[in-house]
């Protein structure tokens, strides 16, 4: 069971695409899982050959419990590689209203024998849950349960479909999920906050001119506009294109920007449009569409809630002029951009009305500084004043 958001602790199997025997390809839709961010279809990143199915469907697991075996196949030529070992049995519900039990980073679980090791502030924080320490699975050095263990379980607690939440519907399960990772986002990262003001002019005046020779069906949105323009910026300022890894950030040589989506239900999401730094800007409009369309429909890859490097959100429509957004973990960055209003500036010692749209960058301290975020953010004005080059 895959981690798809940094708040996913457990998932449901809804149905196997393959059977059996079936030969895979990289990419293959191989199952479908039910988040509280709704159904995601699971892709293969092994070719091979499905050798056994592990957790039947209608089944709630932790992430890093073994869904299925693929066995890969060998070079032609090559020795036959042993047998591998027998999967883990599914983890089957508990007896009683419980949280499911959690991995850890590495997805192994972590079994401390005799006294129970936890921290007086995870204990504390239990009693104050209702969770029973002994079902939780410790993230800390050698097992030990930390405060966070204890929240994760918590809400693994509330998001689980047991008879006695069997009221709450998935919105209401969707914002409890996001409740949990921005409070967490909130309380790990050190967030500063930079805004500047870019004119539109340029780039609006390009759009309407370049949608003329399109049709209907291929004309751009400047939100476009805006993705590409960060998405590019990050090679100026690339230490805003990582992600954390255990205790430090790791660099992403490739940027998939995420798009905040609002859902029809309530929530959102924040799927990745992959490789958006080197995608045209017609190309890239298309797979907006596509991914704004399949978001709001439920047919999501799990690649593309994974894979995000930093975020872009947009409050324009709602006619909102500016949006400090919450750090989507384990990302270091979000860039909010709000409606673009026409207002007085100055030009060439002359004021005049401009389109002007309010960009603003929330930054993880520990990766990057002000004065980084600055540069970036003056990458992103420049770049929309060439709107050709884009």
């Amino acid at each position: 069971m895959p981690i798809l958001t940094a708040d996913m602790s457990a998932g449901t199997l809804i149905e196997w695409r393959k059977k059996p025997g079936d030969a895979l390809e990289r990419g293959d839709i191989i199952a479908l899982v039910e988040t509280d961010k709704g159904l995601i279809d699971i892709e293969v990143f092994t070719p091979g050959v499905l050798e056994r199915i592990v957790v039947p469907p209608g089944t709630t697991v932790p992430t890093g419990t073994v869904l299925a075996v693929i066995r890969e196949e060998a070079p032609v030529g090559a020795p036959a590689a042993a047998p591998a070992p027998p999967a883990p049995a599914p983890l089957a519900p508990p007896p009683h209203p419980g949280p499911l039990p959690l991995t850890g980073e590495r997805g192994a679980a972590a079994d401390a024998p005799g006294r129970l090791k936890i921290s007086p502030l995870a204990r504390k924080l239990a009693a104050e849950l209702g969770i029973d320490p002994v079902t939780v699975r410790g993230t800390g050095v050698g097992g030990a349960i930390r405060r966070e263990d204890i929240e994760q379980a918590a809400a693994a607690l509330a998001a689980a479909p047991e008879k006695p939440r069997a009221a709450l519907d998935r919105s209401a399960r969707l914002r409890q999920a996001i409740g949990a990772a921005m409070a967490r986002s909130k309380r790990e990262i050190p967030h500063y906050y930079l805004a500047t003001t870019i004119d539109m002019h340029r780039a609006m005046t390009w759009l309407a001119e370049e949608n003329l020779k399109r049709p209907v069906t291929d004309r751009l949105l400047y939100g476009v506009l805006l993705i590409k323009a960060v998405a590019l910026a990050l090679k100026e300022v690339p230490e805003l294109n990582s992600v954390w890894r255990g205790n430090e950030p790791v660099l992403r040589p490739a940027v998939h920007v995420g798009v905040a989506i609002s859902l029809r239900g309530g929530g959102l999401v924040a799927p990745a449009l992959h490789d958006t730094a080197g995608q045209s800007i017609g190309d890239l409009m298309r797979c907006f569409r596509d991914l704004v369309l399949r978001a709001r429909s439920g047919g999501l890859r799990s690649s593309e809630l994974s894979d995000s490097t930093i975020t872009v959100t947009s409050l324009g429509e709602q006619g909102v002029e500016s949006v400090f957004g919450v750090i989507f973990p384990p990302q270091v960055a979000i860039v909010g951009f709000g409606k673009i209003v026409e207002r007085p500036w100055a030009v060439g010692g002359r004021i005049v009305a401009r389109p002007l749209v309010t960009a603003t960058l929330s930054a993880d301290h520990r990766v990057s500084d002000g004065h980084r975020g600055g540069l970036f953010l003056a990458a992103v004005d420049r770049l929309l004043q060439e709107p050709a080059l884009l």
